[in-house]
């Protein structure tokens, strides 16, 4: 037990430390919401992948949906580096940082509001944002408070709370940059953690074949004729897979707090060197939660005559399998990933609410000081709210952030792909996604058709179509306008080599 607490302080001393450091570096509202778009690949990098993967990832999502697939719920994990990660990076990442600089966008609403000349679009998505980050925000509560209950055997109410404090000290404190300094910490430590984690769960059932050969006499409930259904290549249900390889990788093209990292990127050499880190992270960090997750039947014992409790299949595990040493390094691993996400989620919905719906609608004109004043007291009513949805025992992880990252990516995907690619675009296109991203979600919450998953998925893939088809037949904006907006596109389709030399001297 001592370990594992001086390991903690130890962990929680460099996190405020850090904070408390960057604190001058968050003067203003540039540098505490976008670290003054100086932050250089590896940080970036970092800070995308562990804003990316959480206590989430780790413990609910690995564990039910390695319960659900088995083996083949790697697959989720690979998606999520190749599609949530490469093909973001790739798409996204230089188109995204040099027109929000073209834009002086400094947020997601702002851009959607400049992009499309509409002020109702920025204050409608920073209204969407702010509400359904919170859920986000509580199911990483969730599923971190539930492994220092096992670790520790505290309450998980007093672990949320605990949690709540440390993440907002230190956001508070020093704003984007000590999130991103935190994050290239942190996710070192994930790195090595996982991997440990991994080789245990593996040993603790006599070796890598051992461990298959066991798991191969597991009945799957989805595909019970099938023999070996938990160690095959597609799984015992490839479809409902599928529905959460779209909703975890592809949703993240259209999350705030996501594409939020292109913006306060260095320069254009960065996005080249920070897309192959961002990969690399995301095939070792979420392949290897989701190939974990696999194994928690061969630990978890179902209560009797009830069904399994999802979210305590990976603590479970984890205590039964691992000596306290390696308890504390996951609790660090897990604290790592939680961590980094909250301050991404605490500060991408703060600093949007302030700039793009105060300021717009009900304080305006504020200066600089009193932006960042009001951004720092939402950073504590944001955490507030998220624990007490948090401390609702009935909400399940998985459950909280299907609906957050299906409302949130069903909403954005469209209309920000769109806006940054085609000149055609329109503000009624962004409407209906909005529409459809909310619709779906909470007619599947409060009259259910599909799995959480699947719902979330349904709406952005219907972003994609949605966006177009309505932009059509909708006015269309001023040619004038959209083809000055896109200039500095132009500009760099026809002299890339310059500009990069001129944003790499910046």
């Amino acid at each position: 037990m001592f370990e594992k607490i001086l390991m903690i302080l130890i962990f929680f001393a460099i996190t405020v430390g850090i904070g408390l450091y960057c604190r001058k570096r968050a003067a203003n509202v540039n540098d505490f919401v976008l670290g003054g778009r100086s932050v250089g690949p590896w940080v970036t990098a970092f800070a995308y992948g562990t804003s990316y993967f959480s206590s989430v990832v780790f413990v609910g999502y690995a564990g039910q949906f390695g319960w659900n697939f088995g083996v083949s719920a790697t697959w989720i994990g690979i998606g999520n580096a190749l599609i949530g990660s490469l093909l973001a990076w790739v798409i996204l990442g230089r188109r995204t940082r040099v027109m929000t600089k073209h834009l002086e966008s400094a947020t997601m609403p702002d851009f959607f509001g400049k992009r499309y000349d509409c002020a109702g679009l920025k204050t409608a998505s920073s209204l969407i944002i702010f509400i359904f980050l919170v859920p986000y925000s509580a199911s990483v509560y969730k599923g971190l408070s539930g492994l220092f209950s096992m670790a520790f055997g505290l309450d998980f109410r007093w672990c949320v709370i605990g949690i709540a404090v440390l993440t907002g000290v230190y956001v508070v404190a020093g704003g984007y940059m000590a999130a991103a300094i935190n994050d290239l910490v942190q996710g070192i430590i994930m790195l090595g953690g996982i991997i440990l984690v991994v080789v245990s769960i593996l040993k603790g059932q006599g070796g890598f074949s051992e461990a298959f050969v066991r798991l191969s006499k597991v009945p799957s409930e989805t595909a019970p004729e099938m023999e070996g259904a938990l160690i095959s290549f597609f799984g015992p249900d490839p479809l409902a897979r599928l529905g959460v390889v779209v909703l975890t990788s592809l949703g993240t093209l259209g999350l705030p707090q996501m594409v939020h990292k292109f913006y306060t990127i260095k320069n254009e050499k960065s996005i080249k060197a920070g897309t192959v880190i961002s990969t690399i992270f995301a095939l070792i960090i979420a392949g290897g939660s989701y190939f974990m997750g696999a194994f928690g039947r061969l630990y978890y014992k179902v209560p009797e005559g009830g069904s399994p409790v999802f979210d305590n299949i990976v603590p479970e595990m984890l205590g039964a399998c691992l000596p306290d040493i390696l308890i504390g390094v996951v609790m660090i691993l897990v604290l790592s990933a939680s961590m980094s996400t909250l301050s991404s989620l605490v500060i991408t919905s703060s600093s949007t609410f302030t700039l793009d719906f105060l300021n717009t609608l009900f304080i305006k004109n504020m200066n600089y000081k009193q932006q960042l004043t009001v951004i720092r007291g939402l950073c504590v009513f944001f955490v507030a709210l998220s624990v007490i949805l948090a401390l609702n025992p009935n909400n399940l992880i998985t459950t909280l952030m299907s609906l957050s990252w299906g409302v949130l990516a069903g909403s954005f995907l469209g209309p920000f792909a769109y806006g940054l690619f085609w000149k055609k675009a329109t503000a009624a296109g962004a409407w209906a996604c909005f529409a459809v991203g909310i619709g779906i979600n909470l007619w599947n919450l409060f009259l259910p058709f599909a799995a959480p998953t699947g719902a979330g998925a349904i709406s952005i893939v219907a972003s994609l179509f949605v966006a177009p088809a309505v932009s059509l037949i909708s006015p269309k904006p001023s040619a004038e306008k959209v083809e000055e907006m896109f200039s500095c596109y132009d500009k760099e389709v026809k002299a890339p080599h310059k500009l990069m030399l001129e944003q790499d001297r910046e």
